[in-house]
């Protein structure tokens, strides 16, 4: 029997995905996956990551067959997300909301949900969260719907809002009176169109010089990191990742009491520092940074409350 494709030691101990994947049982839950399944350079069973119809039909398998998310799909072009990566954040931000008891039975807010909505999908599958998850883009909103109607228990768990303003991040879709056990959001990365799509290529470059040599560590346990597709909101916004965390932080410090925890995804390392000093000036009572390891790649989830 071959081993499955490991993930690594450093996703979260409660990952589902920490082992790595199941090809045999993924496709038993979604057959349509068995179409991309090959063997990878270590002869073990993977998939051709710079494929997306390929990633997509093992997100499809590993929502059906660890979440029981049926239908699950994204329109040609919109962001497809790592699974191991986002739940790994749910993970983590359970953990704080463990510690936190004021927390227990509020909703959390999923900021920019996008088109594939995988944050409200898990928080709801996987920890009977409730979830307000907005977006500026309806297409994507409608996506979601889409989703959530082929699966009733979440849809009645998971309320759609549409942002109006582009340059907002909770005002106009939160009301004054509602409050939050945490907000989740995975912020645009790049600054212009530009840089998004210069940032494709280097992964998709990335991904051939992997598999044109042999390497420590297999580029199969590299693969779930990389996202492909993706629409300008999802990908970039004026000043980039750092540009829209400021905003975001300065919303929340108008609005202390509308989370019990903010969070953030935070993907560049030298982010980290400045959000932090404007946190310190704002007058956030804790702030936490939590590293989160999936193969070679790092990200951050930046937490921070006001009382």
């Amino acid at each position: 029997m071959k081993p499955k494709q490991t993930q690594g030691k450093g996703l979260h101990p409660d990952n589902a995905h920490r082992d790595g994947y199941d090809f045999t049982a993924l496709v038993a839950s979604f057959p349509p996956l068995k179409a991309f399944v090959r063997p990878n350079a270590y002869g073990n069973p993977s998939i051709d990551f710079a494929l997306p119809e390929a990633v997509k039909a093992l997100n499809c398998a590993l929502l059906k067959h660890y979440y029981g998310i049926q239908g699950w799909d994204i329109p040609k072009g919109f962001l497809c997300p790592p699974i191991p990566g986002r739940v790994d954040y749910l993970h983590h931000l359970e953990d704080l909301l463990a510690q936190t008891p004021a927390a227990e039975g509020l909703p959390v807010l999923d900021i920019g949900t996008g088109a594939n909505g995988i944050y409200a999908l898990l928080a709801v599958s996987r920890f009977g969260r409730e979830l307000v998850a907005t977006d500026i883009a309806k297409a994507s909103l409608a996506n979601v719907a889409r989703v959530l109607s082929a699966n009733p228990p979440l849809n009645a768990r998971v309320s759609l809002r549409h942002q109006t303003n582009p340059k907002r991040i909770f005002a106009g879709v939160v009301t004054d009176e509602e409050r939050f056990a945490a907000c989740v959001c995975n912020p645009p990365f790049h600054a212009s169109a530009d840089d998004a799509a210069a940032g494709s290529r280097k992964k998709l470059d990335g991904l051939a010089k992997s598999r044109s040599k042999a390497a420590s560590k297999s580029s199969a346990s590299k693969a779930p990191a990389l996202n492909f597709g993706g629409q300008d909101a999802e990908l970039w916004c004026d000043g980039g990742e750092r540009r829209f965390l400021f905003n975001m932080i300065e919303e929340s410090a108008r609005r202390p009491q509308l989370c019990l925890w903010f969070t953030s995804l935070v993907s560049k390392g030298e982010n980290v520092r400045p959000c932090k000093r404007l946190l310190a000036k704002l007058g956030a009572a804790e702030v936490k940074v939590i590293e989160m390891h999936q193969g070679m790649k790092i990200t951050r989830v930046l937490a921070w409350r006001f009382d």
